[in-house]
């Protein structure tokens, strides 16, 4: 038969041991600093910033950023208490920047299911389709085309930006008619007015702006059916947890519901079409 106070000591010992395994389950289970914490540590919010008016706008001259979705990194930026830093790149590296930790968030960026493996996405902004622009006396044009099939011929040369969410459902859409990728918006366009190009692929409110500032000759059109129809976001690193994930998207939900979001654009759109008239 065991000593009573065998008994009582192995009992404490067994109680010591128990309590000491729930304080390290309960210390392995409290979160560490969040992903905005870290960024507050920094002093410094870093967005990836590809050129695609009026989402994202670079001046020439100053290298100052505007647009939109620039707009809404700055008042992230201040929700925060951090500086906003823009980081120049190009659509072909919006996503792999990202991964690589060169920021903290590519801006503009559309959600679609492959790149949602490879990054985290906010809430949308602003919903996307995709127009085509041409000029409305180009002969090979002139039945007034409706669909992707309509302008889908070997005579036909497309401009599009490279590396964009319109590349990619373009690519998936066109069989026979040539695609000419070019690394900014400005030159998809220039190939259109060149001749070098028939049409040009790009966000149907981007299109908009272009027409709107050639109305002289220049028509768009929203493919039906869609070529693509898709919510803009911030792109984010795919290791954030849902908690930092929260963070944005709460920001963006108050954004959108009170129209300020809708104001920016605005903004940003009389500012393309102001820059336009002065060409």
């Amino acid at each position: 038969m065991k000593s009573p106070k065998l008994t009582i000591r192995a009992t404490r010992l067994l109680a010591a041991a128990a309590l000491g395994t729930v304080a390290v389950a309960a210390t392995a289970q409290q979160p560490g600093p969040g992903y905005w914490q870290q960024v507050q540590k920094n002093g410094v919010l870093r967005c990836g910033a590809a050129v695609a008016p009026p989402y994202v706008m670079r001046d020439p001259a100053t290298g100052e950023y505007s647009g939109f979705f620039a707009d809404l990194c700055r008042q992230f930026a201040d929700t925060l208490k951090v500086k906003a830093q823009f980081v120049d790149t190009n659509w072909d590296n919006l996503v792999t920047g990202l991964q690589s930790g060169k920021w903290d968030m590519s801006m503009a960026l559309n959600r679609t299911p492959a790149r949602a493996m490879a990054v985290n996405f906010s809430i949308p902004a602003m919903q996307y389709q995709i127009s085509l622009a041409y000029n409305k006396s180009n002969p090979k044009l002139a039945g007034n085309p409706r669909s992707i099939a309509d302008i889908d011929k070997p005579e036909i040369t497309l401009a599009v930006m490279s590396g964009t969410a319109q590349d990619k459902a373009l690519s998936a859409a066109v069989k026979k008619a040539k695609v000419l990728r070019l690394p900014s918006a400005d030159e998809t366009r220039l190939a259109v007015i060149s001749k070098r190009a028939d049409l040009v692929v790009d966000a149907s409110d981007t299109n908009l702006l272009f027409t709107q500032s050639n109305a002289d000759w220049a028509v768009a059109f929203n493919p039906v059916p869609a070529l693509a129809s898709q919510g803009v976001a911030f792109g984010l690193p795919l290791q954030l947890s849902a908690a930092d994930v929260a963070v944005v998207n709460i920001f963006l939900e108050e954004k959108v519901a009170t129209g300020e979001v809708e104001a920016l654009i605005r903004k940003a759109s009389d500012q393309v079409l102001k820059v336009a008239a002065k060409k």
